[in-house]
């Protein structure tokens, strides 16, 4: 019964922060072009199409990126390790997947006390994934 509770803890964990988590592609980046606006300056951004026929493009880095796929993710296409994000200020970068997933709890109780986490920041990363360009919140509201 207990390892039950724990593991629907978990669950409801990543549910929250799935939910909790802003909108990682804009409108305006969710067009054909590789480039989008002003904000951006010259960010390389890869389209929807491109991706569901190459697959995610990689940096130098080795990092996979663009934009979120939605439905796509649950299929073999997965997540990039660099998405897709607008954030303060209306800067249009790369965030960490795995900054985006921030703690993960080790029991139920910690489990419980990140249902409701506090809003925290992110760094927004050029295409290189390296170069900081500007913050991501994630249970706040980018401005």
């Amino acid at each position: 019964m207990r390892k039950n509770l724990f593991v629907l803890t978990v669950i409801m964990l990543f549910v929250l922060v799935g939910c909790s988590q802003q909108e990682t592609l804009t409108k305006e980046a969710d067009n054909n072009s590789e480039h989008i606006g002003k904000n951006a300056s010259d960010l390389v951004i890869p389209s929807k199409e491109s991706i569901l026929i190459e697959g995610y493009p990689t940096n130098e880095n080795g990092q996979t990126y663009g934009p979120n796929m939605g439905e796509f993710n649950l299929s073999e296409l997965g997540e990039p390790d660099l998405i897709l994000a607008k954030g303060e200020n209306g800067i249009i970068g790369y965030v960490k997947k795995v900054e985006l997933e921030g703690p993960k709890p080790k029991t139920p109780e910690e489990a419980v006390k990140l249902n409701n986490p506090p809003p925290r920041e992110v760094p927004l990363y050029d295409v290189d994934g390296e170069s900081i360009i500007g913050k991501f919140w994630i249970g706040k509201e980018n401005r």
